[in-house]
């Protein structure tokens, strides 16, 4: 007899959205996040590279995981991680060669992005095929939704624009740091507040 729980298939998917949002709640993948988030078209890709590699990995992972021996478990899932964001690299950087010069070594380094990992190790070891990838589905949607809410934040902030597009005159002053590296971790810094003071409200309400 099995010993999976029964499989909650909406709470599968939603919780990655907010309650156990990957940046917010998790406070995973912070690296990549504060160094792509300097504006939206970069951390919008950055995000469905993480989700393709996020779903693809929890996919197999979860098809082979009774396959997989239990002292070799970390190695393989790093192989299977690696195959999908190889796909990725060998993807943008034939047909999207400028945003692929722009997230530079931030691709190849998703193998080792905690987000993606942790999944495999938590959800994708031990669930069925489907509730693993609408977890990976999850997962990846709230983290792009969470870089693309920072790049928001820094780029009309700190350049004026949003997705490459002007959106003041060029006598409206900006803050200049929002678009430096300093300016990631004011970003993040404030967000992760504001997500933890309305999580404080909500459950005392």
């Amino acid at each position: 007899m099995s010993n999976e729980a029964k499989p909650n298939y909406m709470r599968d998917f939603t919780q990655g959205l907010i309650v156990e949002n990957p940046l917010f709640r998790l406070v995973l993948g912070t690296c990549p996040s504060l160094a792509t988030s300097v504006a939206v078209d970069n951390a919008f890709w950055m995000g469905l590279a993480v989700i393709f590699v996020l779903t693809c990995s929890n996919i197999i992972i979860s098809a082979l995981r009774k396959l997989i021996p239990d002292k070799i478990r970390i190695p393989c899932f790093i192989i299977v991680i690696a195959t999908f964001v190889t796909i990725v690299d060998m993807f943008m950087n034939a047909y999207m060669e400028v945003m692929y010069e722009k997230l530079g070594i931030f691709i190849p380094l998703i193998v080792v992005n905690c987000i993606i990992l942790a999944r495999a190790e938590s959800k994708a070891a031990k669930s069925n095929i489907i509730s693993s990838a609408l977890d990976g589905l999850g997962m990846g949607i709230g983290y792009m939704g969470a870089i693309c809410l920072m790049a928001t934040f820094r780029e009309i902030l700190g350049v004026g624009s949003f997705f490459g597009v002007q959106l003041f005159s060029e006598n409206v002053p900006v803050i200049a740091v929002m678009a430096q590296p300093p300016g990631a971790f004011i970003a993040l810094g404030l967000l992760l507040g504001l997500v933890n003071l309305i999580s404080f409200k909500s459950a005392k309400s």
